[in-house]
C-alpha cells in the first residue's frame, strides 16, 4: 500500500507506489466523489486529483487536450454511455436473450 520514503533526508511526505496509485484511480472512476474516494483511502484529494490528471495526460498524449472542457465533457459523456451499455447487457442476461 503506501510505503513512507527511506533515507536521512527529514522530507516527512510519503511516496506511493504504483499499484496504490492504479487503485486509487480505480476507486476514484468508480466513485461519484473523487473526495470521497481519498477520505476512503486516507490521502488528500488534491493528491487524487493530480494521480487523475497526470493519468489523462497519459492517456490523451497532451496535457493541453487534457485540459480542454470539450474533451472533458467528451470523456465524461462516454463513461456514462459505457455504464449505460454494461447495466443493458447485464439486463439481456437476466431475461434470457443473447448478447452480441
Amino acid at each position: 500500500m503506501a510505503t513512507k520514503s527511506s533515507g536521512s533526508s527529514p522530507d516527512k511526505r510519503r511516496k506511493y507506489d504504483e499499484a496504490f496509485k492504479a487503485e486509487a484511480l480505480r476507486l476514484a472512476s468508480e466513485s461519484r466523489s473523487t473526495q470521497a474516494a481519498a477520505r476512503q483511502l486516507g490521502i488528500s484529494p488534491k493528491l487524487l486529483y493530480r494521480w487523475q490528471q497526470a493519468q489523462l495526460v497519459a492517456e490523451v498524449g497532451s496535457e493541453e487536450v487534457a485540459r480542454d472542457p470539450e474533451v472533458r465533457a467528451l470523456r465524461a459523456r462516454l463513461k456514462r454511455a459505457e455504464q449505460e451499455l454494461d447495466i443493458l447487457k447485464k439486463a439481456l442476461v437476466i431475461f434470457g436473450q443473447p448478447t452480441r
